[in-house]
């Protein structure tokens, strides 16, 4: 495992602190000569509330660095358009205004992206399900630290701790009314709530879109060899230094430093959803992953990771089957071709779809 992936582990808590966006010049560079006249260069700046690193190897330690600098200052100007905790982003004045006319296209993208993804699932990924969210935080204002440990926070204004406090279910009913998938609108010129006080959160979507738009940068410029490492969000492309596959390990849930697993990517993405990065309970019972069926937080599964071609279908899928449950969201991936995931439950036994390889597997 690589620095820059290292730091980007390190520092993937600081979601769960609330950094949903930093700007800065990388904070992390390095190359160093590998076989048949190549470099492994390496870059990791912050972004999205995580450390986000590009791995790439080349014969130019200079293109490498100029492709990744346009692959970051991409990755910038697609998060300033989506993300909702910037009141100026496009997605924010969707939400506040219901309407949005003559969008980003990256928003309209995104949106009828996650409109397939909900269709595919049948209403089990939905980007709808912001107010639920926004209830489970207001009602138990609890965030992890990363380390196991929550943090209580007076988000709802108190001037110290706040006793965590579920959801009532009048205050979920309530909620619910606000959440349906089927009534946001793309149209060519504009994008639509049907319902008054509809939210929308891009979470489960938007960092994997953001990494497959930084592949494109890079291999627009001739990088064929990378990989992208968004907080767990990860896309490869070609091979590493010494011609292998990438590897990609699976956090343990536990987030105790071990791996349940670790698996080849050839070419292709790898994301994770989890109960324990972000949640708002001391019992991790109210996370930030939550149903629009039922408008609580799935349970008693802990994390799911799934591989497929690009990293914003992974990164949707892998919400979605959090939401559908082992038994249902095996028999959906295995429904899908070049799909794959790992589902790790509260017991920590692993519950695996029957395209899922690991690296000592595929040796």
């Amino acid at each position: 495992m690589d620095e820059a992936t290292r730091l980007a582990e390190k520092m993937a808590a600081l979601t769960a602190l609330g950094f949903e966006r930093v700007e800065s010049p990388p904070v992390t560079t390095e190359s160093f000569p590998v076989s048949g006249g190549r470099y492994r260069i390496s870059a990791v700046r912050p972004s999205m509330g995580t450390l986000v690193s590009v791995t790439a190897i080349h014969a130019s330690v200079h293109q490498a660095q100029e492709a990744m600098g346009r692959a970051f200052a991409e990755m910038d100007r697609v998060v300033g358009l989506l993300n909702r905790y910037d009141p100026g982003s496009a997605v924010t004045c969707l939400s506040a205004e219901g309407r949005i006319e003559l969008p980003p296209p990256e928003l309209s993208t995104v949106v009828s992206l996650a409109r397939e993804y909900h269709d595919l699932s049948l209403g089990a990924f939905d980007i709808t399900v912001q107010p639920l969210v926004d209830l489970c935080r207001r009602s138990a204002p609890v965030r992890s630290a990363g380390n196991g440990e929550p943090v209580r926070s007076a988000e709802n204004g108190g001037p110290g701790p706040a006793a965590p406090r579920p959801p009532s279910r009048p205050e979920i009913r309530e909620a619910l009314e606000l959440v349906d998938g089927n009534a946001v609108r793309v149209g060519s010129r504009s994008i639509t709530l049907g319902k008054g006080g509809m939210g929308l959160t891009l979470d489960g979507i938007a960092k994997g879109y953001v990494v497959d738009v930084m592949a494109k940068c890079l291999q627009a410029d001739g990088i064929r060899d990378y990989l992208i490492n968004g907080g767990g969000d990860i896309r490869a492309g070609g091979k590493r230094e010494d011609g292998e596959a990438w590897r990609v390990a699976v956090q343990s849930p536990l987030k105790d430093g071990t791996y349940p697993d670790v698996l080849t990517v050839p070419a292709g993405a790898v994301a994770t959803s989890g109960s324990y990065e972000i949640y708002f309970d001391g019992e991790r019972t109210c996370h930030h992953i939550v149903s629009s069926m039922t408008g609580m937080s799935p349970r008693p599964w802990q994390s799911v990771t799934v591989v497929a071609p690009t990293a914003v279908a992974a990164d949707a899928l892998a919400t979605a089957v959090f939401v559908m449950g082992p038994e249902r969201g095996l028999t959906f991936i295995d429904s899908l071709p070049d799909c794959a995931c790992l589902i790790i439950d509260e017991a920590n036994r692993q519950l695996r779809s029957r395209g899922w390889r690991s690296a000592a597997e595929v040796q």
